[in-house]
């Protein structure tokens, strides 16, 4: 097994290297708290929720899971006047690994979506890793779902059209919750959109080996991410789907998918070989690899032409959906 690695896009390798002067690939358990207080949290704070006017947001205290504490939801909310058909939903699930980030982490982008779409974003905000292991973080996210499929009237939005969404963790979380919702009868979702999910907690990958010490998010950094959620249990053989989605002998009956990531990061063949997955099952999924991408670089790096790809094959994907 070769473990050189795809070259980085060079547009991207460039602001790459910028970004690794605040960014390190190899996370571990010890350096958890000290990226949560990190600046990229702490800006969040001043980002412009209503997008210049265009939503109404707030934040509301909702029932979480039996037994469990409450949990927050970040409502966005068209003011341009109703349609005649409630709106759609993007719910939004924020990545970090299973263990950074709250709401605001990444919503940006389904405001994005909404500003161009008309739709009504919900935003989770979950328990974190490892003071919260598996199931608290799915359960979260679970809950929020069902609280938000049955207040959609009240959001003037539609339950029967609610995509949810998430990047990294927050992909693999989508990836659970669809899996979720399918087993306990729950909702149905019109679909799920993973950006770079976060699937397989083995951390075996060739793609895992290729980019050990690269990037964004590498191997040491996945496997403090996984242990952080599973703990002992992490790459052994009684790890719940809902945990690592990759882990599921069944992914027939899911809501059709959209899954990218780039050719040039640690979750590379875990995405790949899940969307080959769907449809062996006989699914619908469209997959997009990225070349030269690294994790999240349509994030990190938003000016670069290959992130202006990625995000319009986003909305185009969206657009395609909500239009059937």
């Amino acid at each position: 097994m070769t473990s050189v690695p795809p070259p980085f896009d060079p547009e991207l390798a460039a602001a790459l290297e910028l970004i690794g002067e605040m960014i390190q690939p190899g996370m571990t358990m010890e350096d958890i708290e000290t990226v949560r207080q990190g600046p990229g949290i702490s800006m969040l704070a001043d980002m412009d929720l209503t997008v210049g006017g265009a939503f109404e947001a707030e934040d509301r205290t909702v029932p979480g899971p039996e037994g469990a504490p409450d949990i927050s939801l970040l409502i966005c909310r068209p003011t341009a006047p109703a349609p005649a058909r409630p709106r759609p939903v993007v719910y939004h699930v924020h990545g970090g690994g299973m263990v950074l980030g709250n709401n605001r982490v990444g919503v940006d982008v389904a405001l994005d979506w909404a500003r161009e779409l008309d739709m009504v974003v919900v935003s989770v905000e979950y328990r974190l890793a490892p003071e919260n292991p598996h199931p608290a973080p799915v359960e979260d996210v679970y809950a929020g779902l069902l609280w938000t499929a049955e207040h959609a009237k009240e959001l003037g939005a539609d339950p029967e059209r609610i995509v949810i969404t998430g990047a990294s963790a927050g992909g693999g979380l989508c990836a659970a919750l669809a899996l979720l919702l399918r087993d306990r009868g729950g909702p149905r979702l019109l679909g799920q959109l993973l950006e770079c999910p976060m699937l397989d907690d083995r951390n075996d990958t060739p793609s895992s080996h290729q980019m050990a010490g690269l990037g964004i998010w590498d191997r040491t950094a996945n496997e403090t991410g996984w242990t952080a959620l599973l703990g002992e249990r992490r790459g052994g053989p009684d790890v719940s789907p809902y945990a690592a989605p990759a882990r599921a002998e069944d992914l027939s009956g899911l809501p059709p998918a959209f899954l990218d990531v780039g050719s040039a990061e640690t979750f590379r063949d875990e995405v790949v070989a899940y969307a080959s997955r769907i449809w062996q099952a006989g699914g619908v999924a469209e997959l997009h690899v990225w070349p030269g991408g690294f994790h999240g670089f349509d994030g990190f790096a938003p000016q670069a032409a290959l992130s202006g790809s990625a995000r319009r094959a986003h909305l185009d994907w969206l657009r395609r959906l909500l239009a059937e």
